[in-house]
């Protein structure tokens, strides 16, 4: 059941979800199918019957749905944790930043100037040289 204060925490941030122990839950097979994208066989058996190695792995109709449609804010939605959800957008040549723009309805260079705002503006993102340093592989 749904625990109405973090439903309200899930939807308080935009473009953000709160993983609880509870979507973690929702999300296992999710995440433990990224996981497997650890290794380069498991890479090669998804682009090869994608929809067959997400059933192997137990992905509700939602999750499979999601996965198809590449839709990584919807992928958060049914329990996926964006680390995990990484692995799986790397197969696809996306990385941290572009999930981050997907999440945030911004363009990767909008998302990128956003993550160097919010540094400049908590006085980090300097080097002792005031050279900028990079933040999350964003360069100045």
């Amino acid at each position: 059941m749904t625990n109405p204060e973090n439903l309200a925490l899930r939807r308080g941030i935009a473009g953000t979800v709160l993983f609880d122990g509870e979507l973690a839950s929702r999300g296992l097979a999710l995440n433990t199918m990224c996981f497997s994208f650890n290794e380069a066989a498991n890479r090669a058996a998804f682009l090869a019957d994608e929809d067959g190695y997400c059933r192997q792995y137990g992905l509700t109709a939602e999750q499979r749905a999601a996965v198809a449609r590449r839709d990584v804010p919807a992928m958060l939605e049914a329990g996926g944790n964006v680390y995990y959800l990484a692995k799986l957008a790397g197969i696809f040549g996306l990385n941290v930043q572009d999930l981050g723009a997907l999440q945030t309805g911004m363009s990767v260079a909008e998302f990128k100037q956003y993550l160097l705002d919010q540094a400049a503006d908590a006085g980090i993102g300097r080097g002792t040289d005031g050279v900028s340093s990079p933040i999350m592989g964003v360069a100045a």
